[in-house]
């Protein structure tokens, strides 16, 4: 996670208290599935508590993991982009506690207030961003000959 994709950074303090206005306290156990790859992307969440895994579905193998997200980070962007589908699947690794948030009601709050919207779109798309770096990252570190040379 960058500072530029939380949630605190990316919406001033009146944008993000009208979004957190209609948040909903959700827990997840440990191994249930928040999300399925290529279902309908109707809500999201920020995490409080816990691990979430990122997965793609690989035919004839177990899901590959792309990414984990902790405390602070948005799970699902999909919701932000027609046809509203997920384009990963996702997992709770351990006991979550989070935020749960209506896509519909967030997209319609962005309909109404332009200046919300907005903020809302730069704040997935900065980490639809940093998913794809991520992703890259990984594929390199597991495929190219010498890694991703993101040696520190």
């Amino acid at each position: 996670m960058t500072s530029a994709t939380t949630l605190t950074a990316a919406l001033s303090a009146t944008n993000r208290e009208r979004l957190m206005r209609i948040a909903r306290e959700v827990s997840f156990e440990a191994g249930t599935r928040l999300f399925e790859e290529g279902h309908r992307a109707d809500r999201f969440w920020i995490i409080r508590t816990g691990t979430v895994t990122l997965d793609l579905h690989v035919p004839g193998r177990r899901a590959a993991v792309v990414e984990s997200l902790g405390p602070g980070e948005l799970v699902g962007w999909s919701w932000h982009f027609p046809p509203y589908l997920w384009q990963l699947g996702a997992e709770a690794m351990s006991p979550v506690r989070a935020w749960q948030f209506d896509a519909e009601a967030v997209r319609a709050m962005s309909a109404q207030d332009p200046e919300f919207g907005r903020a809302i779109a730069t704040w997935v798309g900065r980490v639809v961003a940093h998913r794809l770096h991520a992703a890259r990252i990984r594929l390199l570190d597991l495929y190219a000959p010498y890694g991703s040379g993101n040696q520190l």
